[in-house]
């Protein structure tokens, strides 16, 4: 005879998280999200391990997510181990030769398979990809202009081999959302030049959401989501108030290109765009599967 002390409050409360949970899952089932992982929860263990659950949560419940990843800071370690100074230019690096195969080595080499691995250790089935596979992504070169501050002649800065989507063929994407895998991206992709470039992991994402016409797409940062000026969590937002909190001050910096990119995802046909603090633990889950959420949700209209 086997006795279990069962504490029922605590029973009921995980019956009412499964309650709470079905409407949506019902919702969502058969949709695709495009989650942009990055962060410090890409850097801690355990963190990793759990957004490796819930992805895998995910598909087995109906969802489809699609993943990329950066890995910025992994780059810089590694340039650093090889004594391969950086240039920036505006908080830009300037990416040449040595640089970009540095990056491709880091982003498509260590982490890539570290998140794959991690994925098929939680019970799911994981590919790894870049741009380059299946032709997914054509990048081309990013030219970036700056006024020059004594003449005001407009110049144009030369970033090396830093991309941005161009064309997206979805077609490999479109037979691993169709299967039980989950595919894992790098922001590598090649030109029409035959170059390699590195694309920001955001906008990479935020492309490959348009393309697929995903239900979300999730931004995993390391800020709770856009906040207000008192400092407060704004839960839902539109183009309207996205100029409005430009326009006084309350969106600025780092934050900006995010909001930008979810904005671009949303006018392209995603129908929402989310951005998460990714060192909560399950925030993934908590913003499908709760009625609150966990972040900004970025829409075309409130």
């Amino acid at each position: 005879m086997i006795v279990v002390d069962q504490d029922k409050s605590k029973l009921q409360k995980k019956a009412a998280i499964l309650v709470e949970a079905l409407p949506y899952l019902r919702k969502y089932a058969g949709d695709t999200f495009v989650i942009k992982y990055g962060g410090h929860a890409m850097g801690d263990d355990m963190l990793a391990r759990q957004f490796a659950e819930d992805l895998t949560l995910l598909k087995h419940v109906g969802i489809n997510p699609v993943v990329v990843h950066g890995g910025g800071p992994q780059i810089g370690e590694m340039l650093a181990r090889l004594q391969i100074e950086s240039e920036f230019i505006d908080g830009l690096r300037v990416t040449n030769k040595a640089t970009v195969e540095i990056a491709e080595m880091v982003l498509c080499g260590s982490i890539c398979k570290s998140i794959v691995a991690d994925i098929n250790a939680a019970g799911g089935r994981a590919i790894g990809l870049s741009g380059k596979d299946s032709s997914m992504v054509t990048a081309r070169k990013v030219e970036k202009r700056k006024a020059d501050p004594t003449s005001n002649i407009e110049q144009v800065i030369d970033l090396g081999f830093v991309g941005e989507p161009e064309a997206i063929n979805t077609h490999i994407l479109e037979q691993c959302i169709e299967s039980d895998i989950i595919p894992v991206i790098s922001p590598i992709a090649l030109g029409e030049d035959g170059n390699t470039y590195n694309i920001n992991a955001d906008t990479m994402a935020g492309a490959l959401a348009a393309a697929l016409k995903a239900r979300r797409f999730f931004l995993l940062t390391d800020v709770p989501g856009v906040l207000s000026k008192d400092k407060e969590l704004l839960t839902e937002m539109d183009r309207a108030d996205i100029e409005s909190l430009k326009n006084d001050g309350t969106i600025t910096g780092g934050m900006l290109p995010k909001v930008d990119t979810c904005l671009e995802a949303v006018e392209a046909g995603v129908n929402g765009a989310v951005i998460i603090d990714g060192r909560v633990k399950h925030a993934t889950l908590l913003e499908i599967f709760t009625e609150r959420g966990a972040g900004t949700l970025i829409r075309l209209s409130s």
